[in-house]
């Protein structure tokens, strides 16, 4: 019983940490456009967009202000946040670094 339990808890231990994603998945975004302010949408999610190759994209970040780049030219590193895009809105970029042009 006791090596059933001691399997058991590997096995999870071992598939927990395989779930984790690389950064080479084709998560990673890097996008160049401007960034604005999200206004009234549709969909509920993000605080800011860029629009890169004719395709709105909405961003959220935990770790760089947004805000200090809006209506600038810019390079944005990311990974897409999987679950989106909804309601017929933009994919959902969690921003890692902006470099402005």
């Amino acid at each position: 019983m006791k090596k059933l339990i001691l399997l058991l808890a590997l096995g999870l231990s071992l598939a927990g940490c395989s779930s984790m994603k690389s950064s080479k998945d084709g998560n990673t975004v890097s996008l160049t456009g401007k960034i604005e302010k999200i206004g009234m949408t549709t969909y509920q999610y993000g605080t800011h967009t860029i629009q890169s190759n004719h395709k709105t994209y909405a961003l959220k970040s935990s770790n760089v202000d947004l805000n200090s780049y809006e209506n600038k030219e810019v390079e944005v590193v990311g990974t897409k946040v999987p679950g989106y895009p909804v309601e017929n809105g933009p994919e959902l970029i969690e921003v890692s670094s902006v470099k402005v042009k």
